[in-house]
């Protein structure tokens, strides 16, 4: 029986490829096929993406909160800071603009300047009834500067809620329906009635509508990830072809190696699908990620079989040895690519592990797909002409193989002094590194939802919501007045806070309800006494109006209390300082045998997440550190041999890191990929080159000098051509308007360039410096990788030409 990844394994491997040519190629066509029937199951994300496993203590608080107060981030917001505003004529188009979205089915309610009431006191029926600040329509100028002095000056309940007194900026609050919130109806609200309302609004009264709120902007977001997609294709496609024209000088290589890229698209896209996967911000990158990975798989073969050729003439040689020789390397190069995306697979990261799963499963396909496809084109067409080889005798390719040389010969000191001080010099730099859990932070800087953003953050202190619940573990507990000033002790410290806007709870509506029953003294907005709180609640329980006021920050058991606030776009730091002096307050005024007080909120889960992934990152880096150092042990069967490999891979790394700190580049869940992603790729230019290493040496008769600079010379050129075309493709992410994107395509790109110089430098000086230790004929004696003798690959070819 034929041992797997041996000499016979891929000679049989060969023969199996290039006699069934017909039959592989209708059944990729078929594969294909079926894969493109399931891209109707691709869809785009439709809830924000929580880096938290489903067991963690963060998302068990949330997830209760959202039990007892439904879905907190339903709310869509209006905005307009013009003075015009308050004519009649504009005044009651913004009103009339209110009205029509409550006529919409995905909306639960609409809240504005015309539907704000003034609490007023019955004092005949003893209760509390609602009067509306604007019966009917405005009809003069007079009735527009008496609704600006009551609202501005006379009721504080509703400042900073629908508008800032200060600025004068108008707000109106759109509520959609909680169970819609996570599914395509919200997308299909937004982009066909929400903003062609706005539009139409805009280009008749000549005013500037802001809008926000997270189901406004997790919407728009949501559409830059598809539009991306289709534009990151299109460039890695052009980018990675161009070069390798450059390179290759060939239409014909080009070509094949561009229809080998679209079908490993078109299977990652299918396999999205068959998983039932969502698209996401990591999942849109992988199919332009499977083209920059696959060219350099076709570098490789291409590059061998016309190697090949011109060393023999035989074209059935040259193929059958394309697969024999380059198929097991190449098969471990991917392997080791994958591997590194698969360490995502392991963390509890739902986003994560879908991203590890399809990312790995497409580059195993795209391998196979190169693997069959490129000898099987080459084998019907014609022997290639001068002119398809002309690249192999370059200058300036010969030019660089030789400085390359030069310095591993006569500079090996120097490139040990270089590779100490850059060492010294990058963890300098990783203590410099900061971590960030911003929620928009990676979205496009300079689009207009995140300009408006920054408008409602400087108006109003931010629009990400931050809940704090308060269980206080006894019915109708919260309208205790020892609850109500416990709350009320906390929200003062959040007003203090200047990254956090005025709380919303129901300790505003009892402060409002008190002034109410003094007739609308603005001086009476407190909680009120002992003494008092016993008239005004009799008055509350006689006000049906009121229950409705109460369903929003108490549950219908009275046990259950919210204070809602919104944050400022802030940096993990000064949130979790915010968080530290809240929970700080938190477990002073709340004595936990009486009360069991959670924070919650889409802004905490997120830095949660982001801190979260950050204490995974050393697992999942170790993780694919050790598997890869499997496969080095498969491979060579020495553990110097191993620990060598791993030098020059570790540390690029280390420079990349360092260059984050330097630069200001912080920690969060886009660059955290950088570093299990460039390490997985970065370590194929390692066993591309001890492979052939490993082949000179069963050659020279264990010379190690030799082998190492005839390895240097035979692959140098390939590691080259992949080097650059992983760094300009890679590149390719830098157009993205996604800050995340833009820091892992250019983070992922540098770290190749250095691990692409430290493979053809650093690695063959340590073969060079320790070859007393590595080259002993024990540990070479059966090795992984094996030259086919050449008189069994010349009865091989035989055959095959007798079969073809």
């Amino acid at each position: 029986m034929t041992k797997l990844f041996t000499k016979d394994f891929w000679d049989i491997t060969a023969r199996i490829i290039l006699r069934n040519k017909i039959i592989i190629l209708v059944g990729i066509v078929l594969v294909t096929f079926l894969f493109s029937q399931k891209w109707d199951n691709m869809r785009l994300s439709s809830s924000e993406a929580n880096l938290l496993p489903d067991d963690h203590e963060v998302n068990i608080v949330y997830n209760h909160f959202l039990e007892t107060f439904g879905e907190e981030g339903n709310l869509i917001i209006l905005g307009i800071k013009d003075s015009t505003l308050f004519n009649v004529k504009n005044l009651n188009a913004w009103n009339k603009l209110s009205l029509k979205f409550k006529a919409f089915d995905a909306v639960e309610t609409v809240v504005s300047i015309k539907d704000l009431q003034k609490l007023i006191k019955d004092s005949e029926n003893e209760r509390f009834r609602l009067e509306p600040f604007i019966k009917d329509s405005i009809h003069s100028l007079e009735q527009i500067s008496n609704l600006q002095n009551e609202l501005f000056e006379k009721y504080p309940f509703y400042d900073n809620f629908l508008f800032n007194k200060e600025t004068k900026t108008i707000r109106t609050a759109i509520y959609l329906k909680k169970d819609i919130v996570n599914t395509p109806i919200r997308k299909f609200f937004v982009n066909d009635s929400l903003i062609p309302l706005i539009d139409r609004f805009e280009k008749e009264t000549h005013l500037d509508v802001r809008v926000s709120g997270m189901p406004y902007i997790r919407t728009l977001n949501a559409q830059n990830i598809v539009d991306e997609i289709g534009l990151f294709v299109f460039a890695a496609l052009l980018v990675t072809s161009l070069i390798f024209f450059f390179f290759f000088r060939s239409f014909r290589a080009t070509f094949i190696s561009l229809i080998v890229v679209c079908i490993g698209v078109m299977w990652s896209l299918g396999i999205i699908g068959a998983f039932d996967y969502e698209i996401s911000v990591l999942t849109a990158l992988i199919p332009p990620l499977i083209i920059v990975i696959g060219i350099p798989n076709c570098i490789f073969l291409i590059n061998k079989y016309q190697h090949e050729v011109k060393l023999h003439g035989n074209k059935v040689k040259s193929l059958q040895r394309v697969i024999a020789k380059v198929g097991n390397a190449t098969l471990m190069t991917n392997v080791t690519t994958a591997s590194g995306f698969a360490t995502f697979i392991l963390t509890e990261s739902k986003l994560l592990k879908e991203f590890g799963v399809v990312a790995s499963l497409s580059i195993l396909s795209i391998f196979v797909l190169c693997l069959l496809i490129i000898p099987i084109i080459y084998s019907f067409l014609p022997f290639p002409k001068d002119r398809h080889l002309e690249h192999l005798n370059k200058r300036w390719i010969g030019g660089f193989v030789n400085w390359m040389e030069r310095m591993v010969r006569h500079r090996r000191i120097t490139i040990y002094i270089t590779a100490v001080i850059l060492l010294v010099v990058s963890i300098i730099g990783i203590y410099q590194i900061k971590i960030s859990g911003s929620l928009i932070e990676d979205m496009p800087q300079e689009s207009e939802f995140v300009n408006d953003i920054r408008f409602f953050e400087d108006e109003f202190n931010g629009i990400m919501p931050l809940e704090i619940m308060i269980d206080t573990k006894r019915k109708k507990g919260v309208m205790k007045l020892s609850t109500l000033k416990r709350m009320d002790e906390l929200e003062n410290l959040i007003i203090e806070t200047p990254e956090l806007s005025k709380p919303v709870s129901v300790v505003g509506l009892v402060k409002y309800s008190k002034q109410a029953y003094y007739n609308g003294k603005t001086k009476y907005y407190q909680l009120p006494t002992s003494q008092e709180n016993s008239f005004i609640l009799s008055y509350a329980k006689n006000s049906s109006s009121n229950v409705d006021l109460l369903k929003s920050f108490v549950d219908s058991t009275g046990q259950y209390a919210r204070i809602t606030t919104f944050m400022k776009d802030i940096g993990t730091d000064k949130m979790e300082r915010i968080e530290e002096n809240l929970q700080n307050k938190i477990d002073k005024v709340f004595p936990k045998e009486k009360y069991d007080v959670n924070m919650t909120g889409k802004a905490l889960i997120f830095q949660k997440g982001t801190k979260y992934l950050v204490k995974n990152l050393a697992i999942s880096l170790s993780l694919a550190i050790f598997l890869i150092a499997l496969f080095m042990a498969y491979l060579f069967r020495s553990s110097r041999m191993i620990i060598i490999s791993l030098i020059p891979n570790l540390l690029p790394l280390l420079i990349t890191a360092g260059l984050m700190g330097y630069l200001g580049v912080p920690i969060k869940p886009s660059t955290i990929l950088v570093f299990s992603i460039a390490f997985g790729i970065s370590v194929d230019d390692t066993i591309h080159f001890l492979a052939k290493y490993r082949q000179e040496l069963q050659a020279n008769k264990w010379a190690i000098k030799v082998s190492v600079y005839g390895a240097l010379r035979e692959t140098g050129v390939s590691m080259f051509y992949t080097s650059i075309v992983l760094f300009f493709g890679f590149s390719v992410f830098t157009i993205s308007s996604f800050g995340g994107t833009v820091a892992l395509g250019a983070l992922v790109s540098a770290t190749l360039l250095f691990a692409m110089l430290s493979n053809l430098l650093l690695l063959p000086s340590l073969l060079l410096s320790l070859e007393r230790n590595i080259a002993n004929k024990e540990v070479l004696r059966e090795p992984s990788i094996n030259i086919i003798p050449e008189e069994e690959d010349d009865q091989n070819i035989e055959k095959l030409s007798d079969n073809m």
